[in-house]
């Protein structure tokens, strides 16, 4: 049986592969137990990383290191490129407010890790580390090491890399449980949240479909494309039934409106007043009866598979001058939007177009309408996004006063450059469409290797720093670091700025830089909401982190 014991206690790839499979498969399956309600989903694969490491099972410090930043490099750029297409529109949406607060939730941690520091006469160094950890913040573990070390001619202090071992296990489950004890403090209900959270995001440029009688003499004998350019207003005329010839045409930017002339037009919720204001007045006919009254006409959804496409507006295609159909609608994601003549199409879309049966046949063979190809891989545009990230996290930044420079590091660069990749990437026909299946799948992978490194590297020493080493006490200051700062911002946004919970979730993620708590949010959620507000505060909150980290060894030390 040696080789057994050679497979599970000897170095070696076949150990390393065995050692990271057993330590995923365990902490997946164990996470998924509740306890009164509740499961710490993939966070036990930490638990049980920490557990096999104390026990001595180990993996080469090089490849533990590299399989850490390359499993978090992953999961950071799999969240970029889903929340990317939403990022900025988020910004419009209180995404300052978002960033202030989580600037204010990295500021308490660090007043409160300078009381603990002054009461308990800690040295500073090991605090910043229990404070990287609290936070569950490597680069700030990373930036506090350099920064000591550069101060000190090049001598390591081992107690910043113990602090945040020991405070990391404890802040992930306090995280998580800072976003649960929200929850039950505003008696939070999910439908209502979900509700709420429809109203005032992007979703408002979901579409809706009416019937309009044309009855408003100004604009008699007028084209719909001078129509637009005096009311301003998003909208799509799809068809027309004129009242004198009785005759359906397919509107386009040409077509000319007459009295008690009937239209079927695409709009947003809240263009639907001014619209109909402007054009005449609603009837009672909807999509059934224009399709009875469309003998020759048919409705049909188109998908977006032609590499071609990708990045070009509705506009450029041509569509109704060469083929006589029309674009009344695109979806995205599961969000139908106005068909704006300047609308970039990206890989995936699904747009609505009416026309001849024929010429639609035509318009599937320019848009491709391929499941196949979607199916597909797009791997060049995921790895010259991950080295383009790795590049913008390495480059050092100086600021005045400051003696060492700050980096993004190797989970904020990814991060940046997905969102910038998933939002530019199109215009400059790139490709970055993955099926939801193949990010989820990226992610997960990712964020398991993370836990599983971070919990082998830290189950080695994590007893004997508890009971030796005060290791119980930085727990203890760790949890205080971790609580005090989210539960009173997280209490400001819901109470005085009123955020969604699902909202507040990601920023109490984003603001403790978590990958955990996001994958928990986003598992709890079902929905967007948390991954949106992570990215939106995540770079701002790295920069912040990184930053603090570096200053308190540099002031203090």
């Amino acid at each position: 049986m040696d080789w057994l014991s050679e497979l599970f206690l000897r170095d070696g790839v076949a150990h390393t592969v065995l050692l990271f499979a057993m330590v995923i498969a365990l902490g997946i399956a164990l996470g998924k137990i509740k306890v009164f309600g509740i499961s710490l989903g993939i966070t036990f694969v930490l638990f049980v990383g920490i557990l096999l490491g104390h026990f001595g099972l180990k993996v080469n410090h090089e490849i533990l290191h590299f399989m850490k930043e390359f499993g978090l490099i992953l999961f950071v750029y799999s969240v970029g490129l889903q929340v990317g297409p939403g990022f900025f529109s988020s910004f419009k949406k209180g995404g300052i407010t978002l960033n202030m607060l989580a600037m204010g939730i990295v500021l308490l941690g660090v007043m409160v890790t300078f009381v603990i520091h002054f009461i308990t006469q800690i040295p500073m160094q090991t605090m910043v580390g229990i404070l990287s950890g609290a936070v569950t913040n490597t680069p700030g573990l990373g930036a506090a090491q350099q920064a000591y070390s550069d101060m000190h001619g090049g001598v390591a202090d081992g107690t910043i890399a113990m602090g945040y071992a020991v405070a990391y296990p404890l802040a992930v489950v306090g995280i998580i449980f800072s976003i649960i004890l929200m929850k039950y403090i505003f008696k939070v209900n999910p439908e209502k949240e979900v509700e709420d959270l429809n109203k005032v995001s992007g979703n408002q440029e979901n579409i809706e479909l009416i019937s309009l009688e044309v009855s408003n003499p100004a604009i008699y004998s007028k084209t719909i494309g001078e129509m637009h350019r005096l009311i301003e207003r998003k909208f799509i005329v799809s068809r027309i039934l004129h009242k004198e010839s009785g005759q359906i045409e397919i509107a386009s930017s040409r077509s000319v409106l007459n009295e008690q002339d009937k239209i079927y037009v695409a709009t947003t919720p809240k263009n639907i007043e001014a619209v109909t204001a402007f054009l005449g007045k609603k009837i009672e006919m909807g999509q059934p009866e224009w399709d009875m009254l469309d003998t020759h006409l048919v409705s049909r959804r188109i998908m977006i598979t032609r590499a071609g496409v990708n990045g070009r507006p509705i506009r450029q295609l041509n569509l109704r001058s060469q083929f006589g159909v029309n674009i009344t609608r695109v979806n995205r994601s599961g969000v139908d939007l106005i068909a704006d003549p300047n609308l970039n199409l990206q890989m995936g879309d699904r747009v609505t177009v009416v026309g001849d049966e024929n010429a639609i046949k035509s318009v599937e063979r320019v848009l491709g309408n391929q499941m196949k190809r979607l199916r597909e891989p797009n791997l060049i545009p995921i790895f010259i996004g991950i080295f383009l990230g790795v590049l913008l996290g390495s480059i050092p930044f100086a600021f005045p006063g400051v003696p060492q420079p700050i980096k993004l590091g190797l989970a904020g660069g990814p991060l940046i450059v997905a969102i910038l990749i998933s939002v530019f990437g199109p215009k400059y026909h790139l490709v970055t469409y993955t099926t939801m299946s193949a990010n989820l799948m990226l992610r997960e992978i990712g964020i398991c290797l993370f836990l599983a490194c971070v919990g082998l590297g830290a189950g080695e020493d994590f007893v004997s720093t508890l009971v030796d080493k005060s290791g119980f006490a930085w727990i203890g200051y760790g949890v205080i670091i971790t609580i005090i700062p989210l539960l009173t911002v997280g209490i400001i946004g819901r109470s005085v700025f009123k955020l969604n919970y699902y909202t507040l979730m990601g920023l109490l993620a984003g603001s403790t830089t978590d990958p955990p708590a996001l994958a928990y949010s986003n598992a709890s959620a079902g929905n967007d909401a948390p991954a949106v507000s992570y990215a939106t505060v995540y770079p701002f909150t790295m920069f912040l982190r990184v930053l603090c980290a570096q200053l308190l060894i540099l002031f203090f030390c």
